[in-house]
């Protein structure tokens, strides 16, 4: 099995900062002009979007939320669970992975204004996995958690609140 540090250099990895490391492979050179937009976005943006991302044991992509639907796809190592709450309120809990009679799904697409983490299900492990954004992602559409707001919003969740914020 190739290591997660073999990973992080041939793919040339940066730490994120929601948590694990990533680089973006694909920014469309095209842009959607503000006025093709919903009124969300503030300014243009790139047609799309994309990263590698990986998680290694005891790494979590901390809970975080776009105004932009986002696609998450398995690559390789073990599964990785994400964790999403709807902006209706309800739990959803998803595992990444290739084993599709287990239940795991090669990607999976996060509705926009979702809060969504990860962990990797496996101790002395790593998942990795590439991410899509249509329109492209910009951090000015990315929002942190806050553990305190999000325990006040969601406290049936605070199992999960508390293993994915800081």
């Amino acid at each position: 099995m190739i290591t997660a540090n073999e990973w992080i250099e041939k793919l040339k990895l940066i730490p994120h900062p929601e948590g694990g490391y990533f680089n973006e492979v694909y920014r469309s050179e095209e842009k959607i002009k503000r006025s093709g937009l919903p009124q969300r976005y503030e300014a243009e943006r790139n047609m799309g979007t994309s990263i590698y991302f990986l998680l290694e044991s005891g790494q979590k992509s901390f809970l975080h939320k776009l105004q932009s639907d986002e696609t998450w796809h398995f690559y390789y190592g073990c599964p990785l669970k994400l964790y999403i709450i709807l902006p209706n309120g309800k739990r959803r809990k998803i595992m990444l992975g290739n084993n599709i009679y287990n239940g795991e799904v090669l990607q999976y697409t996060i509705p926009k204004f979702s809060w969504f983490g990860a962990k990797p299900k496996e101790s002395d492990s790593y998942s990795l996995i590439g991410c899509s954004v249509y329109p492209g992602f910009d951090f000015e559409d990315f929002e942190l958690g806050e553990r305190e707001e999000l325990l006040k919003l969601y406290p049936e969740y605070e199992n999960i609140i508390k293993q994915l914020t800081k």
